[in-house]
């Protein structure tokens, strides 16, 4: 009874969300850190815009995101779902994340990662983040928001080849 798949275009997601809110509620959006965070210094910016009208927010607050009043219109990020279960999530993963189908692979956009302390160097382990131990970070970020979801989760993909090659094992949801 599980409902997983991906959604296009990114307003269904929106309305999917929305809809399993009224439903079972603990329905949220969660992204990855694809975007910067401009509201955080300008309240009334929007952060992800994914095109199509819909523009979303990141958490107005840091600590217990998914039970704040305004959560429903906002996107959460790993810091503010880690260790929440919804009922429903619905995964952005943005253009920090991509695949090459002529090579066959996953690969990151570095200039589309946003969090700046996931770039930093490990200076406590002396290592450089390199764009393989950034890809893993990334990776583990998405594995991360996918399994918040207990009744389902709903995939929108902003990378067109990404997005192609998950339609190999996700369905499509309309």
């Amino acid at each position: 009874n599980y409902e997983v798949g991906l959604v296009d275009p990114p307003r269904r997601l929106v309305e999917l969300i929305r809809a399993r809110e009224a439903e079972h509620g603990l329905s949220r959006i969660v992204a990855g850190y694809a975007w910067p965070w401009k509201s955080k210094k300008d309240k009334t910016a929007m952060d992800i815009d994914l095109g199509e009208g819909v523009e979303l927010q990141w958490n107005r607050v840091v600590v217990d995101w998914v039970n704040s009043p305004t959560a429903l219109e906002e996107a959460g990020s790993i810091h503010t779902i880690q260790g929440y279960d919804l009922n429903y999530a619905g995964v952005i993963i943005g253009p920090d994340l991509r695949y090459d189908p002529w090579r066959n692979e996953l690969f990151i956009d570095r200039d589309s990662y946003h969090d700046s302390f996931g770039k930093q160097n490990i200076t406590v382990r002396n290592r450089p983040t390199t764009n393989e131990l950034l890809q893993s970070l990334i990776t583990n970020i998405y594995a991360v928001l996918m399994t918040r979801g207990i009744r389902g989760t709903f995939i929108h993909v902003v990378d067109p080849g990404l997005r192609k090659y998950l339609g190999r094992y996700f369905p499509l949801i309309n």
